[in-house]
């Protein structure tokens, strides 16, 4: 008697995760319209996928209207728009299919940002707080989209080594990498932008003057931007948090 195997399993191409993640970076700001996305080997290292997947996943977005493709030596692929007819879907799946592991990040975040801002608060040296002001100033005259995310990120690093644990710092480092799906910087917005321009100079602030309590408490705050920001995409796109 032959087993009964039941309906085969029908996998979805890498490519098409590849899209799902994209088109959801877009629609939360990690890439905006105008913006060139990364090589297509940067990508597929940060993916951790192969080129010709990467550059089929490139390929669909172009034909759907995502992204256009510019030639030449400045050229590559650019952000079109940050929504579109089939943005649901590829939200759907590539946040709310996941969106449990996500509810574990952002707990993980309030239990360890603010005990970083709190012992940054308590443990820095000089050196450190060098390091910090610099991250606020690169922040605060970032010219672009792009230029403001990578100085967000080196901000909080800064502070995080203040603390002189290096694990608090790879923690942090690590759910950054798993909120930002794995596509570099966090999840941002120009509204997120003018919120966190104050609240970094607040942080800082508390941090430098050793108020501890003070210090945890704004990142308390600060880090739940990324998480209302993902929590209002999830109810665009049709569930629930």
């Amino acid at each position: 008697m032959k087993a009964d195997l039941g309906a085969p399993i029908v996998t979805r191409p890498v490519a098409d995760a590849v899209v799902d993640k994209l088109v959801t970076a877009v629609a939360l700001g990690l890439y905006v319209p105008g913006q060139q996305l990364p090589t297509e080997r940067e990508l597929a290292e940060r993916l951790g996928v192969s080129r010709s997947t990467v550059r089929d996943g490139l390929k669909q977005l172009t034909e759907t209207g995502y992204l256009s493709v510019r030639r030449g030596r400045n050229g590559g692929y650019f952000v079109r728009a940050d929504w579109g007819p089939q943005s649901q879907g590829h939200v759907q799946r590539q946040l709310i299919d996941n969106w449990a592991a996500f509810e574990q990040i952002f707990d993980a975040r309030t239990l360890i940002e603010p005990l970083i801002a709190r012992t940054a608060a308590e443990r820095h040296r000089p050196a450190d707080i060098e390091a910090i002001d610099a991250a606020l100033a690169a922040y605060l005259a970032a010219p672009d989209h792009d230029a403001s995310r990578r100085a967000d990120a080196a901000l909080h690093r800064a502070i995080a080594t203040a603390t002189q644990t290096p694990i608090l710092v790879d923690i942090s480092m690590d759910l950054r990498t798993k909120i930002s799906l794995n596509l570099g910087a966090e999840p941002y917005t120009d509204a997120v932008r003018r919120i966190a321009i104050t609240q970094h100079q607040d942080l800082v602030a508390a941090v430098t003057e050793r108020r501890a309590d003070d210090a945890a408490a704004i990142a308390a705050v600060h880090f739940t931007l990324t998480e209302t920001l993902m929590r209002k995409l999830v109810k665009r796109a049709g569930g629930k948090t």
